[in-house]
């Protein structure tokens, strides 16, 4: 092993990584939590290391060089590296106290992760919960987040996940709202109906139309693409929204439309690093999130 060669400050390559991701140093800064000024430093004091000039300045967008090109991946490899003696020696901990990082939909963060969290805080009043409320996927190989809770199952080898249930969502509107249709008895009936528009309109007229409800732009009055707005848009009596039942019969001013039409299954993962699972914090949390999220999927 030539020793003298593993000068290279961490920070510094940690620094050129996030300029090249980030794609300007206001964003790098931002992301690593520094102030600007100071990242330059570190990503010149990377450069002098190097003896070469990886960034052309005096653009908008911090544009490699020829140089920080032909570096890009060996240092992608490095930050890889260090991620998993991270993941490893995070894995190891046996201490209850600290931080898990819990990540979920904007709605389940507001719904039905409070009592949750209530219970762990009771349990475990050392562990400090930092609640992610994101409709993203959580890039969990990143540490973005120590638990997930997903619609979808993660593909990644390196991620282990426990299937929690369905959530089965339904039409809801306000029992005020639905009272100036007149009788629903058939999907047919909602044409004439406002409906709240999650992301866009578009995403919801070929659905309505395969159930028998003849409905254009015009219907969606509204759309808002956060979840908790979404909800709280049809609980306002602005238009039927479809919401999951389990968050739904919370609340005594809805009122489910047409029961009887399927509108499909949420599925709920419960997502972690493989490596994390041994952490005995995580480990804790990822059982109390297990067992309350699947007793009220069961109560539901």
């Amino acid at each position: 092993m030539k020793w003298d060669a593993l000068l290279y400050d961490w920070n510094h390559v940690r620094a050129f990584l996030a300029v090249v991701e980030e794609g300007s140093l206001s964003g790098a800064a931002r992301k690593l939590k520094l102030t600007q000024p100071t990242l330059s430093r570190q990503i010149g004091g990377f450069e002098e290391d190097l003896g070469l000039t990886l960034f052309l300045r005096g653009t908008r967008r911090m544009e490699l060089t020829e140089a920080g090109t032909a570096l890009l991946e060996d240092v992608r490899q490095m930050a890889e590296a260090a991620m998993r003696i991270a993941f490893v020696a995070s894995g190891q901990s046996e201490s209850v106290s600290g931080t898990v990082r819990i990540s979920c939909s904007d709605a389940m963060a507001a719904y039905i992760m409070p009592d949750i969290i209530a219970i762990i805080r009771e349990k475990y009043p050392d562990i400090h919960v930092d609640l992610r409320a994101s409709n993203d996927v959580s890039d969990l190989l990143r540490r973005e987040a120590d638990i997930a809770v997903r619609h979808i199952r993660p593909e990644q080898p390196e991620l282990i996940a426990k299937k929690l249930g369905n959530l089965s969502p339904y039409f809801y509107g306000t029992k005020a709202y639905l009272g100036t249709l007149g009788p629903v008895e058939s999907p047919a009936d909602l044409s004439q109906a406002d409906f709240v528009g999650y992301e866009s309109a578009e995403r919801f007229i070929p659905q309505f139309k395969a159930l028998g409800i003849s409905v254009d732009a015009t219907n969606f009055k509204i759309t808002t693409m956060d979840g908790v707005s979404y909800f709280e848009l049809a609980r306002r009596g602005l238009g039927i929204a479809i919401l999951p039942k389990e968050y739904a019969i919370r609340f005594a001013e809805f009122q489910c439309v047409l029961p009887q039409v399927p509108l499909g299954e949420m599925p709920v993962w419960l997502t972690t690093h493989r490596d994390l699972n041994t952490n005995m914090r995580i480990r804790l949390v990822y059982d109390v999130l297990s067992q309350e999220l699947l007793q009220q999927s069961s109560q539901s």
